[in-house]
């Protein structure tokens, strides 16, 4: 009296690529976030400050040393 299953069959499934449209919108929001980030770690409470005061140096002073930007 023993029942016999069948093996489930397995699916395939296909990826679809994206195509570039979709992608660099995405892309150049990123690199820009990524530079404007890059400014405050590593260029800001310099001669370029857009922001005065030691706010933005205390934020990202670890970063800095993290990085390798010298900032004493």
């Amino acid at each position: 009296m023993a029942q016999s299953t069948a093996a489930p069959t397995p699916t395939v499934q296909t990826l679809t690529p994206l195509p570039l449209r979709a992608i660099a919108p995405w892309a150049v929001f990123v690199g820009v976030l990524m530079l404007v980030l890059l400014y405050f770690v590593g260029a800001e409470q310099g001669a370029t400050a857009l922001v005065s005061g030691e706010g933005v140096h205390e934020w990202v002073h670890d970063a800095r040393h993290l990085l390798g930007f010298p900032c004493h």
